[in-house]
């Protein structure tokens, strides 16, 4: 298994328990409906890459750049590290493993 695999299990693990806390301590509907489906499509994603599917790590790709983007913006207006500061940090960081498996292939 790839690390591009393993940073989208990780990163859609990590979304879905983000979601879920994030619904227990706010009553954020929002943060659990927005949780779980992007980290349930980034397990997915995993998971069709290890079933040799090669546009799951574009799926990979482009979920995890959104909520990149997403947490970046949500840092930039809060100013609080918890929890856009470390999904922000967390995802390039996913991102950056996916992009180089993209870009090398292999």
């Amino acid at each position: 298994m790839n690390s591009s695999i393993v940073a989208a299990f990780a990163y859609g693990i990590l979304a879905i328990v983000g979601g879920i806390v994030g619904y227990i301590q706010a009553n954020s509907q929002v943060s659990l409906l927005s949780g779980v489906i992007s980290g349930l499509l980034l397990v997915l994603a995993g998971y069709l890459q290890i079933q040799g599917q090669a546009w799951a790590l574009i799926l990979a790709v482009l979920v995890t750049g959104s909520l990149v983007f997403f947490f970046a913006l949500r840092l930039a207006k809060t100013r609080k590290f918890m929890p856009a500061g470390l999904m922000t940090i967390l995802g390039v960081l996913a991102l950056t493993f996916m992009v180089n498996q993209l870009i090398t292939g292999s």
